[in-house]
């Protein structure tokens, strides 16, 4: 357990410490790995070039594309004997993306994921029913190997069956729930319509896999009396666990003795000042089976400039607000679902649950944004304030269409909120 609380060096020494790492990955690379030593020489970059963290910016990026090329194993930079685990990406919009393990970065990975029960408060007495799910996806497994580090017991129920779900939650005391946002709303709305709870013993729930609002987590916190926190993570990167959101809930803390965060304009794909909002690139300082080296990630965030009021030594990134793919385009403005959520939140008597909806028609761009009413608002006068702010707070003009609360669907795994049916 001492790893996990770890003295971890701050500004000038946390610098020098990801520079010796960035030094000794770029060294790995070149000698390990075909994939990085072609690329590096392509931009004019040889062993001994790369040794400060200001010299990143002549290291091309990484991107998603370029791991689905190298399907299955071209990004492998270890001999196969070293490696023990593969995990996947879906590969829902292309080739999965296949991602070696070895043995020290399945330890790696558990250690940074069990700082984040411990950052949530998660103990040895603690109960965790893990949701997500097992197999290639690096969820379940994550989950559940962290909880054991930490002596919880780990009630391993992977996606799906809400019946036998409520039923180990009721009869096994479950105190932390692990998963998707989506469904732990699915989950909180049906403990309620259930009447179950005064029989749960739910204390917190660790949440990821997908962007969710506040407002959707001030619902899940009313409807369960618990707290949750906001664990972020992708296959690419070790899986979930490389960050979270502490009890003050100001940011997420990242674990930043095995990874270096930079946020890029992601136009220029010049790095933006701390504080700015931009695309987050990620370098993978310790990982052995694919190590990657600024890879884009594609999600929307800023580097938090502060320190934390709660004393960790870890500095944070804000909550993502989107994707760089999921941005829609709308008469002529660049629009991210996460602005929605932020204009939702301030207009009255509306649910976290909405839906995205774009047409066109006789040429021009139709966006309608359908939204839940709370019981007993007046639509008409919430879907007037809602496209009233939408238009003051992004500049375009949507439709609102208030519905009935309850009547959007809801899913066990994630929620898609955007809907284009534009002619391509």
């Amino acid at each position: 357990m001492a790893e996990l609380s770890r003295v971890v060096p701050e500004g000038d020494q946390l610098r020098a410490r990801q520079e010796e790492l960035l030094r000794q990955l770029i060294g790995r690379l070149f000698a390990n790995s075909p994939f990085y030593r072609a690329k590096l020489r392509a931009a004019g970059i040889e062993p001994g070039d790369i040794t400060t963290l200001s010299d990143l910016d002549r290291v091309p990026f990484t991107t998603k594309e370029e791991l689905r090329e190298a399907y299955p194993l071209g990004l492998m930079a270890v001999p196969e004997e070293a490696v023990v685990r593969i995990h996947s990406s879906s590969g829902t919009t292309g080739k999965p993306v296949i991602v070696p393990y070895t043995a020290k970065d399945v330890e790696d990975w558990t250690t940074m994921f069990a700082r984040c029960y411990t950052m949530a408060g998660v103990g040895r007495r603690d109960r965790v029913q893990v949701t997500p799910g097992y197999g290639l996806w690096t969820a379940g497994i994550g989950f559940q190997t962290a909880a054991e580090r930490i002596g919880a017991m780990v009630v391993p129920m992977g996606p799906g069956n809400t019946e036998k779900q409520l039923q180990m939650m009721v009869d096994l005391e479950t105190t932390v729930l692990t998963a998707t946002s989506s469904y732990a709303l699915l989950l909180a709305e049906e403990i309620n319509r259930r009447g179950l709870r005064e029989r749960i013993k739910l204390k917190r729930g660790i949440l990821g896999s997908e962007r969710w609002s506040d407002r959707m987590r001030a619902r899940i916190e009313k409807l369960l009396g618990i707290e949750t926190f906001d664990i972020y993570g992708m296959t690419e990167v070790y899986g979930p666990g490389i960050a979270i959101d502490c009890p003050l809930h100001r940011g997420l803390h990242y674990w930043a003795d095995y990874l270096l965060f930079e946020v890029i304009d992601p136009e220029t794909g010049k790095e933006v000042p701390p504080g700015t909002q931009g695309e987050l690139v990620i370098t993978t300082l310790v990982k052995e089976g694919m190590p990657l080296l600024r890879y884009r990630t594609r999600d929307i965030t800023r580097l938090i400039p502060t320190s934390c009021p709660c004393g960790s030594p870890y500095p944070m990134i804000d909550r993502i607000l989107g994707r760089t793919d999921d941005m829609i385009k709308i008469k002529g403005v660049n629009i991210y679902p996460g602005q929605i959520d932020f204009v939702l939140k301030s207009v009255p008597g509306l649910s976290s649950e909405y839906q995205i909806i774009l047409t066109r028609e006789a040429g021009r761009d139709q966006a309608l944004v359908k939204v839940e009413g709370e019981p007993g608002v007046d639509a008409a006068a919430a879907a007037a304030a809602c496209r009233n702010a939408i238009k003051t707070h992004i500049g375009v003009t949507f439709a609102v269409e208030v519905v009935p609360f309850g009547s959007l669907p809801r899913s066990e795994k994630k929620t898609q909120r955007v809907f284009d049916l534009r002619e391509t």
